[in-house]
């Protein structure tokens, strides 16, 4: 099946997928970059349809995914097409369809001794995805996004993760809801302050830690500080008076994979 127009009825829906409007009333998001739809077929994401550009020609990298996945279209589509859909100046030749799977936290919960991020009011996407890269790459066992955060499925959030989405469960709830469970199931609730007890160097990370992160502006919300268990802080040498919060979930997942005895490749 080919595509020239960009006036097409579908690919005016595909557009529609780069605002959140659109994407919660289809219950779908569009993945841009032979990377990113590389991640998507190999963690067999429910990709409805993935597009190329026929002067381009399918990536080399994604034949040898297409013969496995069952059900997806795969559509030759005119540069203008692929110009419609993008969200960056600078397209890319392939892009993928994907609908929304719900995960629910409850796999996170039952985890044993887990190692989990909370994000509070986080706005920027690229701080979340990139946060959500952080705990994929410090073998975390999940992300949790609460009320107030960028929207996971939000062009910028996905290039932020760099795939990491589809490699560990990201869930979206109530943390008025979802922190408690967590702590009646053993977890500590940890967040950051400058008046924290501990730095975050002689915390003990062993056990349950659900990390809590706030927001650059505000920090976590009145509600959600009113859960946490203890505060920690990032001791600093220099001048700045804190770091953004994707520098500051970077520091404590890797300080706790340090003392988990965590060993990456």
């Amino acid at each position: 099946m080919e595509i020239i127009s960009p006036q097409n009825t579908r690919v005016k829906e595909w557009a529609g997928l780069q605002e959140k409007k659109h994407r919660d009333k289809s219950g779908k998001y569009i993945v841009e970059g032979i990377h990113l739809v590389q991640e998507a077929l190999q963690a067999e994401a429910d990709v409805e349809c993935l597009a190329f550009d026929l002067d381009k020609g399918m990536p080399s990298e994604l034949k040898p995914l297409l013969q496995a996945v069952q059900g997806m279209e795969v559509i030759g589509v005119s540069a203008a097409v692929i110009a419609k859909c993008s969200s960056t100046n600078t397209p890319q030749p392939v892009f993928a369809v994907v609908r929304k799977e719900q995960q629910g936290v409850e796999a996170i919960l039952a985890k044993p001794d887990s190692l989990v991020v909370v994000l509070d009011g986080v706005q920027d996407p690229g701080n979340v995805g990139t946060i959500i890269r952080s705990a994929d790459a410090a073998g975390a066992d999940g992300v949790i996004l609460g009320q107030g955060c960028a929207d996971l499925f939000n062009p910028k959030t996905i290039r932020s993760t760099m795939g990491s989405m589809f490699h560990l469960p990201v869930v979206e709830g109530d943390l008025g809801t979802i922190l408690p469970q967590a702590r009646e199931r053993g977890a500590l609730l940890v967040s950051t302050s400058l008046t924290g007890e501990d730095s975050c160097y002689t915390h003990d990370f062993q056990g349950s830690q659900w990390l809590l992160i706030g927001s650059e502006g505000k920090g976590i919300s009145p509600e959600t500080a009113a859960l946490v268990d203890k505060s920690i802080i990032i001791p600093m040498a220099g001048r700045a008076e804190s770091l953004n919060a994707a520098m500051a979930a970077t520091i404590l997942l890797f300080e706790g994979m340090r003392q988990r005895g965590i060993h990456g490749k």
